[in-house]
């Protein structure tokens, strides 16, 4: 009985609270039918398949060394150059190893006089574009990383709110890869406030166009309404987590850069809100800050491009779960780089260089649906250990993603742990195979100076990370990662499609015990996904041992926490 009215209880308050927030969420202009879309939060809204994919950075999987599984924040220039020296010295280079990924650490705790990035002073003292050209001097490329957020994961100057400046920093720099990490994070919101009016004037001059709520053409529930029962004055309401647009034409004589000032009535709000001015297919954006509303209105300024002629002004929020956040704000460094890489090359006269973009969102919002209209790679979950279940896991998330890669757009179960850790040869040779196998990034994350002091290990070590088969499985051009296409006990079958008609076929044995198995080449024929019509006496190449053989079927047996993989020819 006592259980039944408390459970009453907690249902009338409840029913309260969602009262309470449905009427205050409405009296403040915003839909709130809307918002109760916003689940679940990892899942995009937004018309994204109309936008352009990223088109700067490596067609294939990049391939090179990140300093952050084996040095963490204990970086500095010599260090960095060190592991570039032996990157050649080794031969890594020579096998396709490019990249030095400079990761967290790199950057001092203060922006310069100008607001720009700089390297630690203490620790890169010739700075960031010197460190560069030393790694280009060796025919190596510079990466360097930040995060989409007030800070970096270590605490130090990020990029969220200064994408324009620090992408133009790095383009200056000579970079060639840039890891956009989620730490500090901070979303989009979906609400907006009553926009009262916005007038548009040009710099030093006052307005002469007033865009009003009855000169709008409204879609969805976007709608003039009241800005309050004690006034006349209407605004524009129910822009929220996409609930509608209010649509304007402008006529200016002159193209340029015109002041756009929003009135608006403030929302008492701890957070953020947000508003798209969209003008002629060009997105602008506006953050009004949190308020206490002391008093009732506000105004806001932004700088605003039109076009000599008709303009099409657009107000709207299309931000409704956190997904369509993170894509707006990983789109926009995206776009940001473009644009810096391209100006760059103008204004120095020196080639352009293309910037290999890489999401690392942790897989929170689900970016292998998105990812390619924002950058080149996206990280498909959170990071990667040294340890066989954080290897297992990753890979089970991973291969189920063969359908999102393509050239240039690549999915990321993060860096190698090849060499870390307490991994046996066999779990070292398996993490190699599948990461090629699901045609990921080859970004080494060992120390490369180790893999000179002559030992068993590091011999070894070094003959799985310079396989030349697996690698050329792993830089194929169609980038159409392996398909899980069976199992048999704890062994699963992948098979990936190449370029040139031949199939890769891979045994992996998660299990603790060796296993045998024989498997059939005429069941490749049922998947479509591998596009091929025959099978018989095919040639067979084992990607480890070298032998070559002729058969329609494969016999072999599998150690444990071990793969055996082949190229199948003459399809």
């Amino acid at each position: 009985m006592i259980f039944l009215i408390i459970l009453i209880v907690l249902i009338a308050i409840a029913v309260v609270l969602f009262v309470t927030w449905f009427l205050s969420t409405k009296a403040d202009g915003n839909c709130p039918l809307c918002a109760m879309k916003a689940f679940p939060p990892s899942k995009i809204t937004i018309d994204y398949k109309k936008d352009e994919d990223y088109n700067g950075g490596s067609k294939t999987p990049i391939m090179g060394w990140s300093s952050w599984n084996s040095l963490r924040n204990h970086i500095d220039e010599d260090t960095i150059l060190d592991m570039a020296k032996a990157m050649v010295d080794t031969g890594l280079a020579d096998a396709g190893y490019k990249y030095v990924n400079i990761d967290d650490c790199w950057q001092s705790s203060m922006r310069d006089e100008n607001g720009m990035l700089q390297g630690d002073l203490e620790s890169f003292p010739s700075g960031m574009a010197q460190v560069g050209r030393k790694i280009n001097q060796l025919g190596l490329k510079m990466g360097l990383y930040t995060s989409n957020g007030t800070l970096t994961c270590e605490d130090l100057p990020a990029s969220l709110g200064n994408e324009e400046i620090d992408a133009k920093t790095f383009a200056s720099w000579g970079v060639e890869f840039f890891k956009y990490d989620f730490c500090h994070h901070k979303y989009i919101s979906g609400k907006t406030p009553i926009i009262e009016y916005v007038g548009i004037s040009r710099k030093g001059e006052r307005e002469f166009v007033k865009l009003t709520p009855d000169r709008a053409k409204y879609t969805g529930r976007a709608k003039a309404i009241k800005v309050d029962e004690l006034s006349t004055k209407k605004g524009i309401a129910f822009l929220n987590h996409g609930a509608g647009t209010a649509q304007f034409k402008v006529d200016v004589a002159q193209g340029g850069e015109y002041v756009f000032t929003i009135h608006y009535k403030k929302l008492a709000s701890k957070k953020e809100t947000y508003l798209q001015i969209n003008v002629n297919g060009n997105t602008n954006e506006v953050f009004f800050p949190p308020s206490v509303a002391f008093t009732p209105d506000a105004r806001l300024q932004t700088i605003i491009k039109l076009s000599a002629g008709e303009n099409i002004i657009t107000l709207q929020n299309p931000v409704v779960t956190r997904a369509d956040s993170s894509y707006i704000q990983y789109r926009r460094m995206g776009k940001a780089l473009e644009d810096a890489s391209h100006a760059w090359s103008m204004y120095s006269g020196e080639p352009q260089k293309p910037i290999t973009y890489s999401l690392c969102e942790w897989g929170t919002n689900h970016p292998w649906t998105w990812g390619a209209k924002a950058g080149n790679m996206w990280r498909t979950t959170h990071d990667i250990m040294p340890k066989w279940f954080s290897i297992v896991w990753i890979y089970n998330r991973t291969v189920n993603m063969y359908k999102s890669a393509s050239p240039g757009h690549i999915n990321d179960p993060d860096m190698l742990e090849v060499g870390n850790g307490k991994l046996t040869i066999e779990e070292n040779r398996a993490h190699f195979t599948l990461w090629c196998m699901m045609a990921a990034p080859l970004v080494l994350g060992n120390d490369l100076r180790e893999l000179q002091n002559g030992s068993k290990k590091s011999d070894a070590i070094l003959k799985i990370i310079t396989n030349e088969n697996l690698i050329r499985i792993d830089q194929d051009s169609l980038v159409k990662p392996a398909k899980r296409i069976g199992k048999k006990g704890s062994i699963d079958i992948l098979a990936r499609p190449l370029s040139n008609g031949d199939v890769a076929i891979c045994f992996f044995n998660k299990g603790g015990s060796k296993k045998e198995i024989e498997f059939d080449l005429a069941t490749l024929k049922d998947e479509k996904y591998l596009g091929i019509s025959r099978t018989s006496n095919a040639q067979i190449k084992n990607l480890w041992s070298e032998e070559i053989f002729h058969s329609d079927t494969i016999k072999t047996a599998v150690a444990s926490h071990d793969v055996k993989v082949f190229r199948i020819s003459n399809l």
